[in-house]
């Protein structure tokens, strides 16, 4: 009997022909093996919606955190924001399941603890926490994001500030620093604050500037990897088997690569 697998993806992006391929090529077993996701499932892509009704059917089969592009497709349901063509997220707000879709993307965290030693997260691992306080923050986000005030949480993650992190931030200051330190950080600067402005590859990056990944994290053991998104010019380059990028831009015509966790081995197809 073939050994069940696990894989974990990298942005999808509504990118759904992609994702057959390459669940293919893996030979992925929809009732025996297991699918994660690093986040963006949808947006930008041809086929947001076909996308989310195959990840639905998977049921237990597949999980995810959540990425900026789920966020805001869930901000844009709720008339806090309006979609832009380039979305294309037409089929996924016009569809008749449109409030199961927004509730089955309600129930996702932002951090996901995959094995002991895998951590999934959309953006990454902001230096100063280890990967539980990581889990912990997601919680809370989960829980408001579950709970009836999760449009005022949508509402109010809007925004660049606070910069840096506080164990005693509260409040909105909180819940958009751990919004955005999960799903849109990229580039940190020399005081370790978030800096959105720059999407580029490091080596293009502006003087101060740092990935976040090359931060010393004290609270990260050796044994422990972080496994994200999000960042498509890093073509997966981090020169670090800890933090594993798995952005590697299908949806602007490169590759879709997914991580086998038995094997750490990654699949790949070309757009």
């Amino acid at each position: 009997m073939t050994p069940s697998q696990t894989l974990i993806v990298g942005d999808i992006q509504g990118c759904y022909g992609g994702l057959m391929k390459l669940l293919e090529k893996a030979n992925f077993n929809e009732k025996r093996d297991r699918l994660f996701a690093v986040g963006d499932l949808i947006a930008r892509g041809e086929d947001s919606l076909s996308t989310v009704q195959y990840l639905m059917k998977l049921e237990d089969r597949f999980s995810t955190v959540l990425g900026n592009h789920d966020l805001h497709f869930l901000a844009i349901t709720q008339g806090l924001k309006k979609a832009k063509k380039n979305d294309r997220l037409s089929s996924l707000l016009e569809s008749p399941s449109l409030e199961k879709i927004i509730h089955w993307f309600r129930q996702f965290p932002l951090a996901l603890q995959v094995t002991n030693n895998h951590t999934i997260v959309h953006a990454g691992l902001y230096p100063h926490w280890s990967t539980n306080k990581l889990l912990a923050l997601s919680d809370e986000i989960s829980n408001k994001l579950k709970s009836p005030q999760w449009v005022s949480l949508l509402k109010s993650m809007y925004g660049d500030g606070p910069n840096t992190w506080r164990d005693d931030l509260c409040g909105i200051d909180r819940e958009r620093f751990i919004i955005n330190a999960c799903t849109r950080m990229r580039f940190l600067g020399d005081k370790h604050q978030l800096e959105f402005a720059t999407k580029s590859h490091p080596d293009d990056a502006g003087y101060g500037l740092c990935p976040w990944f090359t931060v010393p994290n004290h609270g990260l053991s050796q044994d422990q990897t972080v496994v994200f998104g999000h960042w498509a010019a890093l073509e997966g380059e981090t020169n670090s088997n800890q933090f594993i990028g798995l952005d590697t831009g299908y949806v602007w015509g490169n590759t879709l690569t997914a991580l086998c966790i038995e094997s750490n081995s990654y699949v790949c197809v070309s757009a």
